[in-house]
């Protein structure tokens, strides 16, 4: 099985090795300090910057890009990356608005990474729904990954991508055996929108993980933002309430360094 590592830059953005591919995800590397607008009267202030700056990324064969429209996970500087990637994977909207080589998914849709001398990568896009019920026309498209490929003995590596917890979420139970489950968490919420949330909470996490049974459970995109609400303490309080299968699982990246998992699903540094 090929060895799986992943760097946690910060945020959303991961760097996922595996195979001879580095796959980034999500890629923000603006400095902290700016505000962005999301939309329909929110906006949120970057609070923490990168662990790696952009310059010190080494070369990134693919982007996987849950969504192009929210500057929490594509900004300026991440944007700027996006030419030199060999591919970008996103949303059908997200490819649209992009161009270039960027690939568009549908839910449950797929495509391939090939080259020479590397492990082929299946890419399957997973549902989203970035907020309370009837958001979708107005947070728009978001989409979550599952990635396959020869010598996995457990599951797929899952990214969950910024969703909240509902049936098409739990559909990834239904349909697949997830060994990794990288989770957006943070529990996202604004004032203009008072207790509605745009991230999964911790207290979903759970639910959800009870559901997946994975290996290894790696929280991202819980930090860094004034718009994410819980952050590890929250999330470490909720685990540790969980039964020990579920508890068991969950794994902290120290942020900028790359960890290895090995074929246990458990972490190496």
């Amino acid at each position: 099985m090929p060895a799986v590592r992943i760097t946690h830059v910060g945020g959303p953005t991961t760097m996922i090795e595996v195979g001879g591919w580095r796959l980034l995800t999500d890629p923000t590397f603006d400095p902290p300090g700016g505000r962005y607008n999301f939309g329909w009267g929110t906006s949120s202030r970057k609070t923490v910057g990168p662990a790696l700056a952009a310059a010190e990324l080494p070369p990134v064969d693919a982007i996987l890009l849950t969504h192009d429209h929210h500057g929490d996970n594509l900004d300026i500087a991440g944007r700027a990356l996006l030419p030199a990637a060999g591919v970008v994977v996103t949303t059908v909207a997200g490819a649209g608005r992009l161009g270039g080589t960027a690939r568009g998914l549908a839910p449950w849709a797929s495509t391939r990474l090939t080259g020479p001398g590397r492990v082929p990568i299946e890419i399957t896009a997973t549902p989203c729904r970035h907020g309370p019920p009837l958001s979708r026309p107005i947070v728009g498209e978001v989409t979550g990954f599952a990635l396959r490929w020869e010598g996995q003995e457990h599951g797929v590596l899952w990214i969950s991508g910024d969703t909240v917890l509902y049936d098409g979420v739990r559909q990834v139970a239904d349909r697949l055996t997830v060994d990794v489950a990288v989770l957006h968490l943070g529990g996202v919420r604004f004032p203009v929108t008072g207790p509605l949330r745009y991230t999964m909470t911790a207290r979903q996490a759970v639910e959800l993980c009870r559901l997946l049974r994975p290996r290894t459970v790696v929280p991202v995109h819980y930090e860094g933002w004034k718009h994410f609400k819980q952050g590890r303490d929250v999330v470490e309080r909720e685990f540790a309430r969980a039964p020990e299968e579920v508890a068991a699982g969950l794994r902290w990246l120290p942020i900028g360094v790359g960890v290895d998992l090995d074929g246990r699903g458990t972490v190496r540094r």
